[in-house]
């Protein structure tokens, strides 16, 4: 049996969980897991089903017969097959920490996705990404051929049907265009001292602050640079016995494991937006523990 997912969204309404259950239901369709949240600010309703298919319907036909539910109520929606790996662009510069452990994720089967194309504007990790049989892109980024190369990497997205960018510590700001052609689709990781320790060597000024928490966010991209919506954030304790570069090698692991997690949200469709904001539904049970490990 099929497995699938269907992401609601729609303004909070008396009956919506009920259509959702119900057209399902007339499907032949089994709902497995569902979570769901109403925002009394925004007076937004938030949902997401997984669902098996025990008649055999397909992922157009369910969305095709859906179309009066989701009109009745004013839904955004979206039918998702399970099995479908999402397709990824990693973007990185020169700090590798991120990349190679988003690789070694996918490559033991713990992050489900297709990585269809690595793009830096270095060369550093060419040998590493074409030893996984995976395209790496060099496009080098100056003030004068910003525009240029922004389009040669839109190419490759629309080339590669990536519907998901991944910013795995590239260091160069996005212009404001492309932010909005591939909005809530480019995952950004930065620490955690932003604003408060900007420029070089963020974690030797904390270190010379005495800071005593450091962390990473990962959050979707807009043109204000590192502000966009959260998606997922850590922290882990420091003490005055460290040096700055305990601090490095704490935040780069730290890093890595909060991107990754943004990922697994994002790919399984877990965030929603909600104006400046994202809704995460946590992941199910054994979602986790079901993925190959190796």
């Amino acid at each position: 049996m099929t497995k699938y997912c269907l992401t609601v969204t729609c303004e909070s309404r008396r009956g919506v969980v009920a259509a959702i259950a119900a057209y399902l239901a007339e499907q032949g369709c089994n709902i497995t897991d569902s979570a769901q949240f109403d925002d009394p600010e925004t007076g937004n309703f938030f949902m997401r089903v997984s669902f098996v298919s025990e008649t055999g319907v397909g992922e157009p036909a369910l969305t095709d017969g859906f179309g009066d539910t989701a009109k009745a109520f004013g839904m955004d929606f979206a039918f998702r097959d399970e099995s479908q790996r999402m397709k990824v662009i990693v973007m990185v510069s020169r700090f590798g920490h991120c990349l190679n452990d988003l690789l070694y994720r996918w490559r033991i089967g713990a992050l489900p996705i297709d990585i269809v194309a690595v793009i830096s504007n270095h060369m550093d990790y060419q040998k590493l990404v074409v030893n996984h049989d995976i395209p790496f892109f060099r496009i080098k980024v100056t003030a004068a051929n910003k525009a240029q190369a922004e389009a040669e990497q839109m190419r490759i997205v629309e080339e590669t049907g990536a519907e998901l960018i991944v910013l795995a510590r590239y260091m160069q700001v996005l212009s404001d265009e492309m932010c909005r052609a591939m909005s809530g689709r480019i995952i950004n990781i930065h620490h955690s001292f932003l604003p408060s320790f900007k420029g070089a060597n963020p974690y030797k000024q904390a270190h010379e602050r005495g800071v005593k928490l450091i962390g990473a966010t990962s959050h979707y991209v807009t043109a204000d640079l590192d502000e966009g919506p959260i998606i997922e954030q850590e922290t882990v304790r420091v003490t005055h016995a460290q040096s700055p570069a305990d601090y490095v090698a704490l935040g780069r692991d730290v890093e890595s494991q909060v991107l990754a997690r943004a990922i697994h949200a994002h790919i399984h469709r877990r965030v929603f937006l909600n104006g400046s904001k994202t809704v995460v539904f946590p992941a199910s049970p054994g979602s986790y523990a079901s993925e190959r490990m190796g």
